[in-house]
């Protein structure tokens, strides 16, 4: 698990095709303390395993199925990604509860200035809508984030100099791809309300009905 507060950005420095997938080996621009073998590191908002380290650079093997669903299989050597690792037990939660498992890739279709902040708008696919909300929390490459606006196809955030500065937001132009997840919160509740079984009702379901019924739902 992630909290989508970036530790720093890591070059690509190089990639090459192992068994369907790829093998990357990017470099870091922060040191990493006590690195572990088979630790998390979440690369744009990718959850992928370190296979080595070598001072500030480490290997990560990329499946078929993480290139098809995130930008990661358009980056070139140079290219520059975000990265967190794993959050520990004892660590602050200073954005919100993140898995690295990408739900889409959005296009930036505007950035606009307001004063000191810049504003993006994403267009998104149509199946993930649902899942952001207003002032709710959203991990766009890797960093948490509070959406200001959504509707059916798109949605907005407003982002400060520092995380500008920091992330790779910053080199971000109209007709880019990001990776998106969205909270998992509303994913569990849909499927929960959807009939997912349990002991949560008579029916061994939980809907509507029974969220009224306990003082949940109005």
């Amino acid at each position: 698990m992630f909290t989508g507060i970036i530790q720093g950005k890591g070059t690509l420095v190089s990639k090459r095709p192992v068994g369907g997938g790829m093998l990357f080996t990017i470099e870091a621009d922060f040191d990493l303390t006590d690195p572990e073998e088979g630790e998390s590191i979440a690369c744009n908002g990718v959850c992928l395993t370190a296979t080595s380290f070598q001072g500030r650079r480490f290997t990560l093997d990329v499946s078929p199925e993480s290139l098809s669903r995130t930008n990661l299989g358009d980056k070139a050597a140079g290219s520059t990604m975000n990265l967190e690792r794993a959050l520990r037990l004892s660590d602050r939660l200073g954005g919100h509860m993140v898995s690295g498992h990408v739900d889409a890739v959005a296009t930036v279709r505007s950035r606009t200035h307001e004063g000191a902040f810049t504003r993006f708008t994403f267009a998104i696919p149509t199946e993930i809508s649902r899942y952001i909300i207003e002032k709710g929390s959203i991990t766009i490459d890797g960093i948490s984030l509070t959406v200001n606006e959504c509707n059916s196809d798109s949605f907005s955030v407003a982002i400060i100099p520092h995380t500008l500065q920091i992330t790779t937001l910053g080199a971000l132009h109209q007709g880019d791809g990001v990776n998106i997840e969205v909270d998992l919160i509303g994913k569990y509740v849909e499927k929960l309300l959807g009939g997912g079984s349990g002991n949560l009702s008579s029916a061994g379901k939980l809907s509507p009905s029974f969220l009224a019924e306990h003082g949940f739902w109005k």
